[in-house]
């Protein structure tokens, strides 16, 4: 199933414009973060909650354990966004330490 696809199944309680509340990724969720985090190196990220927002597509906040790759890594938590447009593959638009 293309991304385009499954934004066309996306889950009608979530208000257009606004932010869901954080709840544990689907397994929608999590293909669209590997699909968008594909690639990066130096910290590995694992989703612990995500929220959505619709857009003109969907954008996502992954609330994430990052693990460097240090020799004695120092876990923190972090957010991902990443945006799912329509068309096309979803791609990471920011990532901040949680504070």
């Amino acid at each position: 199933m293309s991304t385009s696809e499954k934004l066309n199944t996306v889950r009608f309680d979530v208000l257009a414009g606004g932010w869901s509340d954080y709840e544990k990724p689907t397994g929608q969720d999590l293909a669209v973060f590997e699909e968008a985090i594909h690639g990066l190196i130096g910290v590995r990220y694992e989703p612990q909650l995500v929220s959505r927002q619709v857009v003109a597509g969907m954008n996502y906040r992954f609330r994430c354990i990052a693990t460097p790759s240090t020799r004695e890594p120092i876990q923190y938590k972090a957010i991902v966004q990443i945006y799912a447009p329509l068309e096309g593959k979803p791609f990471v638009t920011h990532i901040s330490p949680v504070l």
